[in-house]
């Protein structure tokens, strides 16, 4: 399985970046963070949001923008903004396909869409939504990601343990 990767540019609170990476851990994801970060690595909320799935998790941190794209000059990125004309679901997303998203109070910066328009995609909302919170966009179009690569080395099917009624009432 090739992972997919989840960019934040700038995110700004920490419980919504600790659950990021805690869905990435369970989705075996990268997580790329550009700064400036809202938050310190270190911070309880963050620690907290991500519970015990932040030491297992994939990710690097990048100065800016310039420094992601330098890093990562051959990637391909899909741009989450309410401005696209794409629906995520009408995109066929590459292995290993970065999932760009912008910080919580502003999203991604006008440039960078304007240049990437054709790759810019929208999660549709009804009536004057503004956004949906980032932690719950990110999981949406990352589990269509993997939906599309038929969930490949992901855990498909639990199991039940039926307790013994009659010997436990």
């Amino acid at each position: 399985m090739i992972p997919f990767n989840v960019v934040l540019l700038e995110p700004e609170i920490p419980a919504n970046t600790g659950n990021i990476g805690r869905t990435c851990v369970a989705c075996g994801s990268n997580l790329h963070l550009v700064e400036p970060l809202g938050f310190r690595l270190n911070e309880k909320n963050l620690e907290r949001a991500g519970m015990d799935y932040w030491k297992d998790l994939s990710f690097t941190t990048y100065i800016d923008y310039s420094d992601f794209l330098s890093r990562n000059a051959d990637a391909k990125c899909y741009y989450l903004t309410t401005k696209a004309h794409k629906l995520y679901t009408e995109i066929s997303y590459d292995d290993g396909a970065f999932l760009v998203f912008g910080k919580e109070s502003a999203g991604i910066p006008e440039e960078i869409l304007i240049d990437n328009e054709d790759r810019c995609v929208r999660i549709p909302m009804i009536g004057d939504s503004r956004s949906l919170n980032l932690s719950n966009a990110v999981s949406i179009v990352l589990y269509e990601a993997l939906r599309q690569k038929n969930f490949e080395g992901m855990r498909l099917f639990g199991q039940l343990h039926r307790l013994d009624w009659k010997n436990n009432p």
